[in-house]
């Protein structure tokens, strides 16, 4: 990879003139920790709407419920994965291959008593197959019986929380497009460099570097698949017909 040495780069200040503008900006940091805070505790105040505990989905054993899903916890996080049914992997969403890459580690869910799964938009046998190829384990399901019911015309694609309550099922908080950055840590790590993200609609200094075209996307490929690719593994969604 190369890199550009003639990009425009912060003034250089000494410890001190450093430290002290970084603390100026950690009162606004905090500031903005807070009112994350409450924002969080307004939503834990919203009112829910009740859903068919009984929407059908497909799983790994076949037929499911929506109930089913919750693997007996008492909350879901659900997401709403968008598929091209009959298109090769090279042609599936980018965004929601990009957020799904990024959700590992449920066990800290499931101390909680939370449930993570993907709801797929697509069927079944060939979406799951994508998600072998891409090496994710987490719970995979296809949605595509309920999507109407589920989704309710939003989306594109969706990010939403569930509670049970016995054998009836609410839906207590859902959210899309940038509200869906929760799931990943990419953004976050980059919006802490000197260079951010380098899209055109950031706020940066003139001369900051920028890409063009959407990186979650490479060579005409959801950019995480490469390394897929290199290990060995077959992007082929049709189960070999």
């Amino acid at each position: 990879m190369n890199i550009d040495t003639t990009a425009q780069a912060p003034k250089i200040a000494d410890r001190a003139g450093y430290q002290a503008e970084l603390d100026a900006l950690r009162i606004r940091e905090k500031a903005h920790t807070h009112e994350g805070d409450a924002i969080a505790a307004a939503r834990r105040r919203l009112p829910m709407v009740e859903v068919d505990a009984a929407a059908k989905l497909i799983g790994p054993t076949g037929p499911v419920t929506l109930l089913e899903v919750f693997e007996g916890r008492r909350q879901l996080i659900a997401y709403f994965h968008m598929w091209h049914t009959g298109h090769p992997a090279a042609e599936q969403c980018a965004g929601c291959t990009f957020f799904n890459s990024q959700v590992r580690e449920l066990s800290y869910l499931h101390a909680r008593g939370v449930t993570y799964a993907t709801l797929c938009q697509g069927p079944y046998e060939e979406s799951v197959r994508y998600r072998d190829f891409m090496g994710w384990d987490v719970p995979w399901y296809s949605a595509a019986e309920s999507i109407d019911a589920l989704m309710a015309g939003r989306g594109p694609f969706m990010l939403a929380c569930y509670l049970r309550q016995g054998d009836r099922v609410f839906e207590t908080y859902w959210t899309t497009g940038r509200g869906v950055e929760v799931m990943d840590q990419t953004y976050g790590l980059l919006d802490r460099t000197v260079y951010g993200r380098q899209e055109p609609w950031e706020d940066s200094p003139d001369g900051w570097p920028q890409i063009t075209g959407d990186y979650s996307r490479t060579n005409g490929r959801p950019t995480a698949q490469w390394s897929r690719l290199e290990a060995g593994r077959s992007d082929d969604l049709t189960g070999g017909h």
